[in-house]
């Protein structure tokens, strides 16, 4: 687990240019931005670009250290510096190190058969684990415990490499996410869980329900260990951007010992995409309102269209702050809905990015298009999802430069 002195040389060259990007003033006033627009107040759309393309473009970031610790902690460095030098979106560059501790948890006991075609992002197809006749107490409740010696050997490590340059952060459990649904799918079959959902719904809500208590029993044990970590400032929370804000953690607050409460929390079932209000509210909301309603504040929503579900998601968390809308959403419909009642979570097509002729002169048209039917909407928007710039980084470039262009103009 050593490294040697030109690694440890090479890794403290790194960080001090990232502590140098850390220092540029823009961060400080995107975090600033950010924290308004958490807040509900009009900014300009704040964009966003998450990069997935890493299996076709990875070879722009080029590695020079050979041991398994330098290399994880190289490719942080280099990745940091290389997307502020090359996409300057609105992302805040901090000088922190994250140093997680260490945890473990017993699992769900119950093992997932996936077909999945052999390339990259291929879609999978989930086959059955869970018979007809089968109990929901085949699930047991989780037991979570923590390796403090080990914590503490790796935060000492990383103080001793980055030493009087970057802060290392001892960093648990940032973000909690509920997908009971999304997770259920996985080891039902989707074909059969929609049949389930008419034919045998006692049934399914009982292994809901399970679920359900499964992530609350993990979530008082994390609470209980001390094991939540902060989530109001450079963390991402849900599928959107990041949780700055001063709203959190609540008042009563004593300065370390973080509960549900003092965070963001988040939940999402993207395979409703075409399911009915009224199915999304049984077989999901009453579920994801237990575990949400422990948390400050809430996000809802990944890739599956919400513009007409509105009104159920308030009525169920009405503390939510931010919505995904995801390409597959009415846009205008959305706005109208939502308001300024959160965070109007704007998730272009990614398949822009992915064409054989990239236009951002296209591109351009359709955010514009979004932007205008969102202008009374709190909006942020993130490019996500996007698993393909066919090798040609510039094409992120350009689109951050049009969307930031953009956004000035609905400021």
């Amino acid at each position: 687990m050593s490294i040697s002195e030109k690694e440890r040389a090479l890794l403290r060259d790194l960080s001090l240019r990232v502590a140098e990007i850390a220092a540029d003033p823009i961060q400080r006033q995107n975090a600033e931005l950010w924290k308004k627009l958490n807040r509900l107040e009009r900014t300009r759309p704040m964009i966003r670009l998450q990069d997935g393309t890493q299996h076709e473009t990875g070879h722009k970031v080029n590695l020079e250290c050979e041991s398994e610790f330098a290399r994880t902690q190289e490719l942080d460095l280099r990745g940091r510096i290389y997307r502020w030098e090359k996409m300057r979106d609105d992302t805040v560059w901090d000088d922190i190190v994250c140093c997680p501790i260490v945890i473990h948890c017993t699992d769900f006991g119950i093992r997932e058969d996936a077909t999945r075609p052999n390339r990259v992002f291929g879609a999978s197809r989930y086959n059955t684990v869970i018979m007809d006749d089968e109990s929901p107490d085949r699930i047991p409740l989780p037991t979570v415990t923590v390796d403090w010696e080990q914590t503490e050997r790796d935060f000492r490590r990383l103080c001793d490499l980055y030493d009087g340059i970057l802060t290392v952060r001892k960093v648990g459990m940032a973000g909690y996410g509920f997908e009971p649904v999304d997770t259920f799918i996985r080891w039902r079959g989707i074909e059969q869980t929609f049949i389930d959902m008419v034919d045998r719904p006692e049934w399914l809500h009982g292994w809901l329900q399970r679920l359900c208590d499964w992530h609350l029993s993990h979530l008082e044990q994390c609470e209980k260990l001390g094991l939540l970590s902060l989530n109001n400032g450079n963390v991402g929370v849900g599928r959107g951007g990041p949780g700055f804000t001063d709203e959190l953690p609540m008042p009563d607050f004593d300065g370390e010992h973080v509960r549900a409460k003092d965070l963001w929390g988040y939940a999402a079932t993207q395979i409703f995409a075409e399911v009915s209000p009224a199915m999304h509210e049984e077989f999901a909301l009453q579920y994801e309102k237990r575990l949400l309603d422990r948390f400050g504040l809430a996000c809802y929503g990944c890739c599956e269209p919400l513009d007409l579900k509105i009104d159920i998601l308030f009525k169920h968390i009405p503390h939510l702050r931010r919505v995904s809308m995801s390409p597959w959403v009415d846009v205008a419909r959305g706005a109208e809905n939502l308001g300024k009642r959160a965070i109007f979570s704007y998730k272009p097509n990614p398949a822009i990015l992915g064409v054989e002729h990239w236009d951002v002169g296209v591109a351009r048209e359709l955010l514009r298009d979004a932007l205008e039917k969102t202008r009374e909407c709190i909006v942020e928007v993130t490019m996500k999802d996007l698993h393909t710039v066919r090798g040609e980084v510039h094409r992120m470039t350009e689109w951050i430069e049009m969307a930031k262009e953009l956004a000035e103009e609905y400021a």
